[in-house]
């Protein structure tokens, strides 16, 4: 049941819902032949925000030793920070 039409999900939604929970695949939807949306387990969806946020600081960490080694200016010392935001 991985592609159905969405007249075809409207009908049969306990169905569709309780396909994507218990299989843990999603169920997409498709208009016209082309897919257009998708039913996926919460629980899976929250995993997969969780990843896709990880990744994106995992690519501004990235980002920022580029940045430091292309500027060439290394990292600011620990107690320099403390110091300047007067923690220290």
């Amino acid at each position: 049941m991985s592609d159905m039409t969405v007249t075809e999900a409207r009908a049969r939604l306990a169905d569709v819902v309780d396909a994507a929970r218990v299989a843990h695949e999603p169920v997409f939807l498709t208009r016209r032949g082309r897919r257009v949306a998708a039913v996926i387990d919460a629980d899976d969806l929250d995993r997969l925000i969780e990843a896709a946020e990880d990744l994106a600081d995992i690519e501004a960490a990235r980002a920022a030793r580029v940045e430091m080694v292309e500027s060439g200016e290394g990292p600011i010392p620990w107690e320099q920070v403390k110091a300047d935001l007067g923690l220290a």
